[in-house]
């Protein structure tokens, strides 16, 4: 099963990715990921990505599309994977396009996970976080003992930079803009899956798989 997965951010794309991994037993496959082994072992492409971090550019659609294509004949890729967060731009899907076409490998779904703006503001603005440990509460849906202070130490809690109303809406414009000729380009396929990642995590699991089996 070879899925992409496109989802805004605070959509649960993440947990639902987890899920799909622990079900059919497929590598979760992230460029972020591919790019910090490229650099941690110094392959040519690590060292190339390397040097435009370093000058400050952005790593090249070139040598990400070159670091997918090594990852995806990867053995444990055999019976599948999930890519998340890859492709974010046209470009980058058609250079992937172009990859798995060599390998004669397509993707079988593409699952575009929607939630609407104003319930990913409440889920993510509501979040707090307790620094020194990284627990995670909610205001209103896992809610700390005591407001604003964490359970186990006593300590204040804080709302991390991510999780700012404004910064929340600014990345879901970036989102918005960069997906929708996404979901245009991957319509053409007949493949992709649109489900309501507003419900509980439990049903939009459902609903995806009841999708895969389609």
């Amino acid at each position: 099963m070879k899925i992409l997965l496109i989802g805004p951010p605070g959509g649960g794309k993440g947990t639902q990715a987890k899920k799909l991994v622990s079900r059919f037993n497929i590598p979760q496959i992230s460029t972020g990921d591919i790019l910090r082994r490229h650099v941690k072992e110094m392959t040519d492409l690590g060292k190339k990505a390397k040097y435009a971090m370093d000058n400050g550019e952005l790593v090249s659609d070139d040598i990400i599309l070159n670091m997918m294509n090594n990852r995806l004949i990867e053995k444990d890729c055999d019976n599948g994977y999930i890519l998340d967060g890859f492709p974010r731009t046209i470009p980058q899907a058609e250079g992937l396009d172009h990859i798995l076409n060599k390998l004669k490998s397509p993707l079988d779904k593409v699952i575009v996970i929607q939630v609407k703006d104003k319930i990913i503001i409440e889920r993510m603005s509501g979040r707090r976080m307790h620094a020194s440990s990284g627990r995670i509460y909610h205001i209103k849906y896992n809610p700390p003992k005591v407001a604003g202070i964490d359970d186990i130490t006593g300590e204040a809690l804080i709302i991390r930079p991510d999780d700012i109303p404004e910064t929340v809406k600014k990345r879901l414009e970036i989102y918005h803009n960069s997906t929708s000729p996404l979901i245009t380009h991957y319509s053409t396929y007949n493949k992709l899956i649109e489900v309501d990642g507003s419900k509980d995590i439990a049903v939009v699991f459902d609903s995806i798989l009841s999708s895969l089996n389609d």
